[in-house]
């Protein structure tokens, strides 16, 4: 089995950070949000990193480019996490191992977190694994959705929950591991059936779950680092957070 590759997504606009700099470029501790991110996979095992790319695309690419393990895929069009993944699949044709998927936005992440979704994703011979977290202030982030008997079932997004689903305090995270074949089988089906109009990555574990593949959702992961940045206010939280932690 090959060693595992990382996918980060870094195409997405920013427009709630009121700035023209991409927002995974903005800085905490005076590096780009997004060399966090590299760090923790790069601490995970990962050897290649594809980062994909959309606005001001050149930029990123430009500021990235002393980073001699990252690769570049462009998604010209924002239609999704689906559809930004996708962009990735003729680059990793070649690739029969494990893919983490992450955020370009997720600065907090740990290389132990995502080090442990690669480990059950091996030891349990999983399709996909998904790193959760348990909180109270589950606004505005996908709910996990599990049977009776505590089985993943399904990712649901706020915006298309059941008041029932809204209430589950378990959160994804947005980090996942796949086995890299299954992946790209399962975004071939995804379909925009949705109220955003976009290809959900998160729609992949229950098509695999259909198909008998094994899905796991495991609490690997602490809020904190499920923390993505979307604003200026937290931007300067997780400042705030990395600068204690530095003390």
């Amino acid at each position: 089995m090959s060693d595992p590759v990382a996918i980060v997504l870094a195409a997405g606009k920013g427009t709630r950070m009121k700035s023209e700099l991409p927002k995974v470029m903005h800085s905490v501790r005076g590096r780009p949000m997004i060399e966090y991110v590299l760090d923790a996979a790069r601490a995970a095992g990962v050897k290649r990193l594809v980062v994909v790319v959309g606005h001001k695309a050149e930029f990123v690419r430009e500021s990235l480019a002393a980073h001699r393990d990252v690769e570049f895929a462009l998604q010209a069009e924002q239609k999704g996490t689906g559809h930004a993944v996708m962009m990735c699949a003729e680059q990793l044709a070649d690739h029969d191992g494990p893919v983490l998927v992450l955020a370009g936005d997720t600065p907090l992440l740990q290389g132990g977190s995502l080090a442990a979704l690669l480990a059950e994703l091996r030891d349990q011979h999983a399709a996909a694994v998904i790193g959760t977290a348990i909180t109270e202030n589950n606004i505005g982030l996908g709910r996990i959705v599990r049977s009776e008997s505590g089985e993943f079932l399904r990712i649901v997004e706020q915006k298309d929950a059941t008041p029932a689903e809204a209430a589950i305090r378990e959160i994804n995270t947005g980090c996942y591991a796949f086995d890299s074949r299954r992946l790209f089988q399962s975004l071939t089906q995804i379909r925009p059936n949705n109220s955003q109009a976009e290809y959900y990555l998160t729609d992949v574990p229950a098509i695999l779950n259909v198909q008998g593949q094994r899905v796991l959702a495991v609490p690997k992961l602490t809020i904190a680092e499920a923390l993505g940045v979307n604003t200026p206010e937290q931007l300067a939280e997780v400042e705030s957070v990395l600068r204690r932690s530095h003390e």
